[in-house]
């Protein structure tokens, strides 16, 4: 399985990254934006995307979107990693269809729950 990991902080992406590899993925990829992500998808066949919500230049809510809109992309699972307790901005995101969310700080039981349930749905 390809996961393209999105976050616009470096340190976040590399835990995200070991956690992934802690549970047996290993074919990572990571961008530091929704703009860079998008441009990576339209390049690159990923099975799975996790992004951060807020980021510079494109956010995650964006970067969502511009996958459901996108006929090649648009079955692309992507979860949403954020510490927002905006309501407005979680209800967009699940009308945007996202396959799941993960609220900061998480651990990797967090996780493996949220991989888990998207492989059952699959």
């Amino acid at each position: 399985m390809k996961v393209l990991v999105v976050d616009d902080m470096a340190a976040m992406r590399h835990v995200m990254m070991n956690m992934l590899r802690h549970v047996g993925f290993e074919h990572l990829d990571e961008a530091v934006d929704g703009f860079q992500a998008l441009s990576m998808l339209k390049n690159t066949s990923y099975d799975l995307v996790i992004t951060d919500l807020n980021m510079p230049k494109m956010d995650g809510q964006q970067l969502l979107k511009s996958i459901r809109n996108d006929q090649k992309l648009k079955d692309t699972p992507v979860i949403m990693v954020t510490c927002e307790s905006d309501k407005q901005k979680v209800q967009q995101a699940l009308l945007e269809k996202v396959s799941g969310f993960i609220l900061k700080p998480f651990n990797l039981q967090t996780l493996e729950k949220q991989l888990s349930r998207l492989r059952e749905a699959v």
